[in-house]
């Protein structure tokens, strides 16, 4: 019989100590100046359109929504069958978890409308933050299996706060003249929320507010069609009511299509009057969008504010 040698023998020892060990598991992924990270399934990458992670040729989506951590109650007594099938999906199951050492809720359903499909909604609740997590798969019944889904979701871990700088950096656009507002708050990944005063969050319009967000989707092109688009923008404003626009109208500016409107409107939780402009700049294949409110009285200095804000905006390549 052949004789082992010494590093024959140690190979062999710790390939087999080797295989008595746990395969190790996938480190989570962060998104850009994300907090909120998760192990993705199998050929999804971090998207451009949204914070989180996308495959397009399977349909399929994992978004992730950063909120207050005293938000976790109320949006989870929102998370209501009702209110989602409003949101065109189906609940088929709802169940308390612990992901990561925290609570949450996790909610699995279908998707209404012709197209079909199947969505996964879930909020974990932390000290510093509230996540709120967002699959979908659209279509029939290829893309990623409802454990795949479940396990991307279960694996999310959270991590502390992001520098306000880093934020901004991962936008999907560059804010060359801020006008004298900072910034509050990022969204999504792909929206930001200015103020100027001293509190982060302001209610009606005790401090002027703007947010500028951006899209990767393909926005129509026509200024009639624009026109209309713009319009249903700004009637979607839930913490908006009692909308009546002074202007509206389209132009072009620095080759590319615009679209503006000043109106006035009342804060739907305080009943103050304000006045609201949005302006929205139009490419070929994105759009960036910019929502400035503020007190009646101080119109005449805001609005030139904004649109300065807007005009020095630079989307990424």
């Amino acid at each position: 019989m052949k004789r082992l040698g010494l590093k024959g023998f140690l190979i062999g020892v710790l390939g087999l100590i080797a295989s008595l060990q746990p395969s190790a598991a996938a480190e989570p992924v962060y998104p850009p100046a994300s907090r909120i990270g998760i192990v993705p399934p199998k050929d999804m990458v971090p998207s451009r359109r949204f914070s989180g992670f996308e495959n397009p040729e399977r349909a399929a989506g994992i978004s992730f929504v950063e909120m207050p951590a005293a938000a976790y109650p109320e949006l989870v007594t929102g998370l209501s069958n009702t209110a989602l099938k409003g949101q065109g999906m189906d609940v088929k199951s709802r169940e308390t978890i612990r992901v990561d050492g925290r609570q949450a809720l996790l909610i699995s359903g279908s998707l209404l409308g012709p197209s079909g499909g199947r969505k996964w909604v879930l909020a974990v609740k932390d000290q510093g933050l509230t996540a709120l997590l967002i699959a979908q798969v659209a279509g029939g019944g290829d893309g990623y299996s409802d454990a795949q889904m479940r396990d991307a979701l279960k694996s999310v871990s959270l991590r502390g706060p992001i520098s306000m700088d880093e934020q901004v950096s991962a936008l999907p656009f560059r804010i060359n003249d801020r006008a004298g507002f900072r910034p509050v708050r990022v969204l999504a990944g792909n929206s930001i929320l200015f103020t100027e005063g001293p509190k982060d969050t302001v209610k009606g319009v005790e401090q002027p507010v703007m947010i500028l967000a951006a899209s990767l989707q393909p926005p129509p092109q026509s200024p009639e069609r624009q026109r209309q688009f713009a319009q249903a923008a700004l009637n979607a404003n839930r913490i908006l009511k009692d909308i009546s626009v002074e202007r509206s109208e389209s132009f072009r500016l620095k080759g590319q299509d615009w679209h503006e409107i000043v109106a006035k409107a009342t804060d739907a939780a305080t009943n103050q009057p304000m006045i609201v402009t949005q302006t929205i700049r139009f490419e070929p294949d994105r759009y960036v969008r910019m929502v400035g409110m503020t007190r009646p009285d101080q119109r005449d200095s805001n609005l030139p504010r904004f649109r300065t804000v807007i005009d020095s905006v630079d989307m990424n390549p």
